[in-house]
C-alpha cells in the first residue's frame, strides 16, 4: 500500500470532487441496541452506501464545520481522499467539557490499515489544544463500528447530548477522555 499522508483540510477543498473515489460501503450484519438499560447485539442487517445526494450533504456539513471554527482532517493516498474526520467547535455538557467528533470514515478499500486510528489521534490532539476534556461521539451502532471505538478506548458517555440522541436515536453515545 502507498504511504498515507494526513493534513487539515481547508473549506475551499471540500467539494464533491474530493469524494469521487471515496467508498463508504459497509455491509452491516449486527447492531447494538439499548433495551431496558442493557446493551444487546441484535441481528440487524443492511448495506450502508452513500448516494450522490448524501455526498453533497456531507460536503456542505464539513464546509460548515470549518466555517464555525471546527476542524476537518483528511487522509490521502497520493491525491485521493481515503479517510476523513471532523471535530466541531461547540463545547457542551454540564461542565462544558465535551467537543464532538462529528465524523470519522475510512474508504472501504483502506479499512484495517490504521487510517482511522491516526485520524482519531489527530482529532484528540486538536480537541485537547482547544481545551476539551472529552470527545463526544454519536456513533453508528454497527458491531464493527463499535469495535473500532472500543479499540480506541471509548466508553458509553456519562452525559448524553439529547440533541444528538434525537437526531440519531439508534446511535451509541460514546465519549473518550482526553489524557
Amino acid at each position: 500500500m502507498e504511504e498515507i499522508s494526513y493534513r487539515e483540510l481547508k473549506e475551499i477543498e471540500l467539494d464533491e470532487a474530493l469524494f469521487v473515489k471515496f467508498n463508504r460501503y459497509q455491509d452491516v450484519k449486527k447492531c447494538w441496541r439499548k433495551e431496558n438499560g442493557e446493551w444487546l447485539l441484535k441481528d440487524i442487517a443492511f448495506t450502508e452506501q452513500w448516494s450522490l445526494d448524501e455526498y453533497r450533504e456531507l460536503t456542505k456539513y464539513l464546509q460548515n464545520t470549518i466555517k464555525t471554527g471546527g476542524t476537518v482532517f483528511g487522509a490521502f493516498n497520493k491525491d485521493v481522499l481515503v479517510g476523513f474526520a471532523s471535530l466541531e467547535n461547540e463545547f457542551f455538557g454540564s461542565n462544558k467539557e465535551y467537543l464532538q467528533l462529528s465524523s470519522i470514515h475510512t474508504s472501504y478499500e483502506y479499512r484495517g490499515c490504521g487510517i482511522g486510528k491516526k485520524l482519531f489521534s489527530l482529532i484528540c490532539r486538536q480537541a485537547k489544544e482547544l481545551g476539551a476534556q472529552k470527545l463526544y461521539i454519536s456513533a453508528h451502532s454497527a458491531q464493527e463500528t463499535q469495535e473500532f471505538y472500543k479499540a480506541m478506548g471509548c466508553t458509553e458517555a456519562v452525559e448524553y447530548n439529547e440533541k444528538l440522541v434525537a437526531a440519531e436515536p439508534c446511535d451509541c453515545q460514546l465519549e473518550y477522555v482526553l489524557a
